[in-house]
């Protein structure tokens, strides 16, 4: 039915604890946790969510100053590697969605690692920025990326591209990403893991949502947010066609 929130459906490399023990190794802390870190201070944020927080490699460092520091994820083993590491005792883990939290006051709400495009459908999509700003108090923020379709980024997830071979806690492995499908606003790829120990083999099949800037600008005014920044890289530069990212950054109105 139109308006209807769409099933959460987990890729697996969100589920099998195999994919999951590989997430560190390919999303190592780099410049996007300095970005988010940087407006977390900036703001004073005292209570934060950081929503999508996968193992937490940002949430855990969010969570000093004597924060309330918030980590939310549907996987129920990506919160279980983040429980595992040093620090996690700072946060408040929760197993859910943007909808899970209710209105807690947030200073500031961000989503990482590219979360927004995991909403393939606008009524998803939408339903989620209403909750994030039910979740927020009054002036709060919210601060996220989403890849830019124009730079096409897609266009190198080829093997020949990404393949790799790496050392996992489960045996060496060989890695490497295919694409399958381009339409338009939406991709999908499949991640092929390659146990050499075993020869086993997992391909774990994504599809992602590409928003314009008009198009995400667009949502977050009519969910109630006003847009303060748009840059086009984590050293917020300027906004541009051939920007890889678009890092946007709204205020509750």
């Amino acid at each position: 039915m139109r308006g209807e929130r769409s099933p959460v459906k987990l890729d697996l490399h969100y589920v099998d604890p195999r994919l999951v023990a590989l997430y560190d190794l390919e999303n190592a802390r780099g410049i996007d946790t300095d970005f988010y870190c940087d407006l977390a201070r900036e703001l004073d944020a005292r209570v934060i969510v950081d929503l999508g927080c996968g193992t937490g490699v940002l949430t855990r460092e969010l969570a000093t100053g004597g924060r309330r520091v918030f980590g939310v994820d549907p996987s129920e083993a990506m919160l279980a590697a983040a429980r595992g590491h040093p620090g996690a005792e700072r946060v408040e883990w929760i197993v859910g969605d943007a909808t899970t939290l209710g209105a807690v006051d947030a200073d500031l709400v961000v989503m990482t690692g590219n979360v927004a495009q995991v909403f393939l459908e606008d009524h998803d999509w939408i339903a989620a920025l209403q909750a994030i700003r039910t979740s927020l108090g009054p002036g709060g923020h919210l601060a996220f990326e989403s890849r830019n379709p124009t730079a096409r980024g897609w266009e190198n997830w080829t093997r020949d591209e990404t393949y790799e071979r790496i050392d996992s806690a489960n045996g060496p492995m060989r890695c490497w990403l295919d694409l399958v499908t381009v339409e338009p606003g939406r991709v999908v790829f499949e991640g092929h893991n390659v146990f050499e120990n075993t020869g086993e083999v997992l391909v774990a099949r994504s599809e992602l949502r590409f928003r314009s800037q008009a198009e995400i600008d667009r949502s977050l005014t009519e969910s109630g947010f006003e847009v303060q920044h748009v840059f086009g890289d984590w050293r917020r530069g300027p906004m541009r066609p051939s920007s890889p990212v678009m890092v946007f950054v709204a205020r509750r109105a």
